[in-house]
């Protein structure tokens, strides 16, 4: 029987860029497609207002998408979601790291690619939730809907007359559904 090769977040690192994104799942990389133009301008819709209410609130640091959070160890799994957001006490401990960030984001943001299937979305979302992401945001364009994660696991489901927030993760932070997708 053959065993697979796993690889190292500090190996994953060092993969040449090419034409897919990469996420490192339990050891294994995994490749995507490069996102479409309407996926990266519905993730700037939630990116540009959501840094600016941080920024205002001196609550950490936004990052785009590409940023690797290291989420598990032996195998090692790095996912880089749409958005993220890290709370400035938890960036604090980390000085300013060349490689990927340790650990989950405090609030992670996918969009969802046309290429996505229902099964790669419900295993990322569980992935993030498992690893401690505090708030997760999963935005479906085809639907016009976003699917907000709480720790525990309960999903709310947002159309576009509902008001996306940022809960005790990011307070006073509101965005129209309707507004995303404008």
């Amino acid at each position: 029987m053959a065993t697979k090769t796993l690889m190292t977040a500090d190996e994953f690192l060092l993969m040449p860029d090419g034409a897919q994104r990469h996420e490192l799942i339990r050891g294994e990389v995994q490749s995507t497609s490069l996102a479409g133009g309407e996926h990266g301008r519905i993730g700037m819709q939630i990116a540009v207002p959501l840094a600016a209410a941080i920024e205002q609130q001196d609550l950490g640091e936004v990052f785009m998408a590409g940023t690797g959070f290291r989420i598990a160890r032996d195998p090692d799994t790095v996912r880089a979601p749409d958005v993220s957001f890290l709370r400035a006490e938890r960036w604090a401990t980390l000085e300013r790291p060349q490689g990927f960030i340790e650990g989950p984001p405090d609030l992670a943001v996918e969009v969802v690619s046309p290429s996505d299937s229902a099964e790669e979305v419900h295993e990322r979302a569980l992935s993030c939730l498992e690893a401690g992401v505090r708030l997760l945001w999963v935005v479906h364009p085809r639907g016009r809907t976003v699917t907000m994660y709480a720790p525990d696991r309960t999903a709310r489901v947002l159309g576009n007359d509902d008001t996306l927030d940022g809960s005790d993760v990011v307070p006073g932070f509101r965005l129209s559904i309707q507004s995303i997708f404008a």
